[in-house]
């Protein structure tokens, strides 16, 4: 373990040489910089931290045994407590060494484990003292890219947003579910809802029975995701890009994130499944912060009702079920498409933190400033963006996706 401190520029961080007291008003703070063994450690503090799902100890531990990922843990502590932990992973992208959080695309609307009292003090020097200890602790990391970061979380501003940062690429979606279902369908179009919701159930049962499912035991789980698995790459192979899911790792971490949150009262990882005829047509994958669900992942079979939208469906119950629970929010997460649009009313624009640590990173993070900033172009373009995954199914020689896909 090191501790340090630095001062930021905006662009790259200074000072690297042996460490000296914060500025005035920070008098009792220091910061921590261990491996991977640290994890008790920070699965302790989180018992009273606020995070976001991809923060959870349950995600850090899987992570880091499935994955095997380099995991670095640097923790702000104040008069020998800690007050903030950032949990990342020291990944390889071609010369260059990047620590990012923990599960990389997967990791979504990122909010690191902190104090919610000393949230309301936090300030920029403080998180720019904990970059500066990654940096001495590890010279090898060229660059820290924290990705797709919530603006607040439960009404608490991000502290890592005090750091330089840029607009997320992709806009988060989300549908507030105040007043119940009821009073949700009668601002979303609900007679139009719950006439499609009808003719569904009708197509289904016109094939055998049908129900919807929420994985309580392993096998269940396995189940679920064995199908989402097949479903993924199917979708994805058509689409001609590469399967984020198709990695032995990932798909063992997200078993045990899965199996793991049913030992719990209230699991904060749920997976649900639409079954028509003895077979799954649709599964989401979701998570629970606070008063807010969020699905992380979706996807729906390429079969004989593929045309009937079983994901839809699913989404109108899951969401019935998300009111029926007293949740506040249903969190779509990051992608804009337009089966998300039929429900949303919520519209969240992640942030970017670039933070390069030597020349190397600096160089590297105007390369991904710059591929953000065309990302953003793109998607903001109705037109140039329908035009690039038509080129892109195209490429891959499919047709158009089915409603209810997520194409993002």
């Amino acid at each position: 373990m090191v501790d340090a401190i630095a001062s930021f520029d905006g662009n790259q961080l200074e000072a690297m040489e042996e460490p000296r007291a914060l500025p005035a008003g920070h008098a009792g703070l220091s910061v921590s910089v261990a491996d991977g063994t640290a994890v008790a450690a920070y699965a302790e503090f989180c018992r009273s931290a606020l995070f976001a799902p991809a923060q959870s100890p349950a995600w850090i531990l899987n992570w880091g045994k499935y994955a095997e990922a380099d995991t670095v843990l640097a923790t702000l502590n104040a008069e020998g407590r800690p007050v903030f932990s950032l949990a990342l992973e020291v990944t390889r992208s071609g010369p260059f060494r990047v620590a990012r959080f923990m599960g990389g695309r997967h990791a979504n609307g990122n909010f690191a484990a902190a104090d919610p009292y000393w949230l309301t003090k936090a300030d920029g020097a403080a998180i720019c003292s904990t970059l500066a200890a990654i940096a001495k602790a590890r010279p090898d990391i060229d660059l820290v890219a924290l990705e797709r970061l919530l603006p607040e979380l439960d009404g608490i501003a991000n502290p890592l947003a005090s750091l330089p940062h840029f607009p997320s690429p992709n806009l988060s979606l989300a549908v507030d579910l105040a007043g119940g279902f009821d009073a949700l369908l009668s601002r979303a179009s609900g007679k139009r809802k719950r006439k499609k919701h009808r003719s569904q159930m009708r197509k289904f049962e016109a094939v055998g029975s049908h129900r919807r499912i929420e994985a309580r035991t392993a096998d269940e789980v396995n189940r679920l995701l064995d199908a989402f698995f097949e479903m993924k790459e199917s979708r994805f192979r058509k689409m001609g890009i590469a399967n984020v899911f198709g990695e032995p790792e990932v798909r063992a971490f997200f078993r045990a994130l899965f199996v793991e949150a049913l030992s719990d009262d209230r699991p904060p990882f749920v997976l649900h499944g639409l079954e028509v005829a003895g077979k799954l047509r649709a599964v989401t994958g979701s998570s629970r912060s606070g008063k807010r669900l969020i699905c992380e992942f979706g996807a729906i079979a390429e079969d004989d009702l593929t045309h009937t939208s079983p994901g839809d469906f699913l989404f109108f119950d899951n969401i019935q079920e998300a009111c029926d629970k007293g949740f506040d929010v249903y969190d779509f997460s990051v992608g804009d498409e337009p089966y998300k649009r039929l429900w949303c009313d919520i519209e969240t624009r992640h942030l970017e933190v670039l933070v390069s640590l030597t020349m190397k990173g600096r160089a590297l993070a105007l390369v991904l400033r710059q591929g953000a900033r065309l990302k953003t172009f793109i998607k903001n373009s109705p037109t140039i963006w329908k035009l690039t995954k038509m080129l892109r199914r195209k490429t891959a020689g499919q047709a158009a996706p089915a409603a209810g896909q997520d194409d993002s």
